[in-house]
C-alpha cells in the first residue's frame, strides 16, 4: 500500500497560529476568498514532500529528506497568510501581495506647428537703392514661440525667390538694400520656429526701386518772414530747413543775381540749407531768394536782410531868430540814416562862459524848435545829433554863429500888494485839564494859547499871582504854556489859572489839582 502523504496541513496550520498570536494586537484584514486547495498551491513551491508514514510507524527510507524540505515549504507559505487566520480545519490560502500604484504617464508632447503668416505688409519708405518695409507679428503664434523672420524677394516674372538675410530678423522692420533702381520687385515675410517655416505674407503688388519724389518745400521760419536787421560787423548765421525727396537742388540769389562767394557761404545738406557771413557789410544789404528743386518741381522762398549803422549828423543848422530868452533854429536831415529811417533828434546846448555842453531836447522828430528859458547875458551855440534804431550819431552838426541875450528893454516893476493885518486877541486852543497828583510827585499843567501882538502869560493859584515862586517852574514856548509843581504837598491843591493878555485883549482858562496822600501798604494790612 502506497504510504499516507506527509502532513502538510497541520505544519501549515500551526505555523499561522504562531505568526497570529504574535500579531495579535494588529487587526486582521478581512479574508479573501481562497480556493480550497491551498496546500496543492503552495507544494509546488519546493519539491514534491515524499510520503510520511503513519503515527507511531518508523519514517520510511527517504521520509526524513522529505520531512525536511515540506517544513521550509511550509515556512513560505505562512508569511503569505499571515493577514488573515486560517478557518478551523482548512488549510491557510496564499492572498497576494498589494501592487504599489504607478505614477500617471505623462502626456505625450504636442506635436511643433508653426505660425500663423505675419500681417499687415505694406512699405514704408524706398529710394534709387533700397526698399524699406515694415510688417506686423502673426496673430496666432502658438506654444513653440517665434524665432524670427526671413525675408524674401524676386523679380517680377520669374518664381526665384531668395532670402535677404542670412541671420533670422528679430525686428518687424528691414531694409532690404543693394538693389538695382528700375527693378520690380516681389516680397514676402515668413515666420520662423520649431514647427518649420509659416504661411507667407506678400506684398499685392510689386514694389519698383525708385526714390519716391515728394514735392520740396521751403520751411521759411517766422522771424525770417519779415525784415532781418542786423547791424555792420555782426556775425550772421541763417538756417533755412526744407523738405522734398529725392535731395531737393538748393540755389540762392541776391536780387535776382547770383551771390557773391567772397561775402557771402552757402552750405547745404539733406534737411536744411545755411547762409552764413562772416563780417556784415551795408552791401550785404538785399532780398535773398532760396529754390529748392526736385525734378520738375521746385519751391522759393525770399527773405529781405538789412544791415544798419550808426546814422550820420544832420547835413546843416542854423539859428534862425533870437528873441527875449528864446532861440529858434533849424537843421536838414542828414545825408546817411544808416540805412535806416531817422527816428529823431538830439539837441544841445553851450555858455560860451563854460563851453560845457547839456542836453535840452531829446527824440525830437521836427527839423526846427524853440530853445526857451536861455539867461539874460549869456550867449549860446548849438548842435544836433542824428538818431535811428543803432544810436545816436557819433557827430553833431554845430551852429555857425552864436546867440546873445541881450539885456536891453528890460525892466523890473515889482508888484504891489496890500499886507494881511495878523493882529488878533489872545485865545486859548486848548484849556486847562482837571488833574490829580500824590503828594511828593512833579505834576504839569498845559495850555496852548495864540494871539498877535505875542500875548504875555501869567499863572495863578486861587487868583493869586504865582510869579517867581521857586517851587514852580513857568515855561511859555511858540503858544504852549507849562507850569510843572515841584514835590507838591497837602496844601497845594486849588483852583489853578493861566491867563494871556495882549493890547487887544484879554483871555483865561482855569482847572482844579487835587493832591492826595500817599497809600502805604503797611497800613493796608493794619
Amino acid at each position: 500500500m502506497p504510504s499516507k502523504p506527509a502532513p502538510i496541513k497541520k505544519a501549515a496550520k500551526k505555523e499561522p497560529a504562531k505568526k497570529e498570536e504574535e500579531k495579535a494586537p494588529e487587526p486582521a484584514p478581512e479574508p479573501a476568498p481562497v480556493p480550497e486547495p491551498a496546500t496543492a498551491e503552495a507544494a509546488p513551491a519546493e519539491d514534491a514532500p515524499a510520503p510520511a508514514p503513519a503515527e507511531g510507524e518508523a519514517p520510511a527510507e527517504g521520509a526524513a529528506p522529505a520531512e525536511a524540505a515540506a517544513a521550509p515549504a511550509t515556512e513560505e507559505a505562512a508569511p503569505a497568510a499571515e493577514p488573515e487566520a486560517p478557518a478551523d480545519g482548512e488549510a491557510p490560502a496564499e492572498a497576494p501581495a498589494p501592487e504599489e500604484p504607478k505614477a500617471p504617464s505623462p502626456p505625450p508632447p504636442p506635436p511643433k506647428e508653426p505660425t500663423s503668416a505675419p500681417v499687415d505688409l505694406f512699405v514704408e519708405d524706398k529710394n534709387d537703392n533700397s526698399v524699406t518695409i515694415i510688417w506686423s507679428q502673426p496673430e496666432n503664434i502658438g506654444p513653440t514661440g517665434l524665432d524670427g523672420y526671413v525675408i524674401e524677394v524676386c523679380k517680377e516674372g520669374t518664381q526665384d525667390w531668395k532670402a535677404v538675410n542670412e541671420d533670422l530678423q528679430k525686428a518687424c522692420r528691414y531694409v532690404i538694400k543693394n538693389q538695382t533702381t528700375g527693378d520690380r520687385l516681389l516680397i514676402r515675410v515668413v515666420a520662423v520656429n520649431e514647427g518649420g517655416r509659416s504661411p507667407p505674407v506678400a506684398l499685392p503688388d510689386p514694389v519698383l526701386v525708385k526714390e519716391v519724389a515728394d514735392r520740396p518745400k521751403v520751411r521759411l521760419p517766422r522771424f525770417l518772414r519779415q525784415r532781418y536787421v542786423a547791424q555792420v560787423g555782426e556775425k550772421i548765421n541763417l538756417t533755412i530747413p526744407f523738405t522734398g525727396k529725392p535731395k531737393p537742388v538748393v540755389s540762392w540769389t541776391k536780387n535776382g543775381g547770383p551771390l557773391d562767394p567772397k561775402r557771402v557761404n552757402v552750405r547745404s545738406t539733406d534737411r536744411d540749407s545755411i547762409l552764413f557771413i562772416r563780417a556784415a557789410e551795408r552791401d550785404d544789404s538785399g532780398v535773398y531768394e532760396m529754390c529748392v528743386k526736385v525734378e520738375d518741381f521746385e519751391d522759393k522762398a525770399p527773405l529781405t536782410l538789412q544791415i544798419v549803422e550808426l546814422p550820420g549828423p544832420p547835413a546843416s543848422v542854423k539859428i534862425v531868430d533870437t528873441w527875449g530868452f528864446n532861440v529858434a533854429l533849424e537843421w536838414t536831415p542828414p545825408k546817411d540814416n544808416g540805412n535806416t529811417e531817422i527816428t529823431g533828434y538830439t539837441i544841445q546846448k553851450a555858455d560860451k562862459k563854460t563851453g560845457d555842453w547839456f542836453t535840452v531836447l531829446e527824440h525830437y522828430h521836427r527839423l526846427n524848435a524853440t530853445i526857451s528859458d536861455l539867461i539874460m547875458g549869456n550867449t549860446y551855440k548849438f548842435k544836433v545829433f542824428s538818431e535811428n534804431k543803432c544810436g545816436i550819431s557819433e557827430s553833431a552838426a554845430v551852429t555857425k554863429e552864436e546867440a546873445k541875450i541881450s539885456k536891453t528893454g528890460i525892466d523890473y516893476k515889482p508888484l504891489e500888494y496890500k499886507e494881511h493885518d495878523f493882529t488878533e486877541a489872545p485865545k486859548f486852543t486848548t484849556s486847562l485839564s482837571d488833574r490829580s497828583t500824590t503828594v511828593g510827585y512833579n505834576t504839569k499843567l498845559l495850555c496852548s494859547v495864540r494871539g498877535f501882538p505875542k500875548p504875555k502869560v501869567e499863572w495863578m493859584k486861587n487868583q493869586m499871582i504865582i510869579g517867581d515862586d521857586p517851587k514852580y517852574r513857568q515855561i511859555c514856548v511858540q503858544g504852549i504854556c507849562s507850569l510843572e509843581i515841584r514835590k507838591p504837598g497837602n496844601f497845594d491843591g486849588g483852583v489853578y489859572s493861566c491867563r494871556a493878555k495882549n493890547d487887544l485883549g484879554e483871555a483865561i482858562v482855569s482847572c482844579k489839582l487835587d493832591v492826595k496822600q500817599p497809600v502805604h501798604p503797611d497800613a493796608e494790612k493794619k
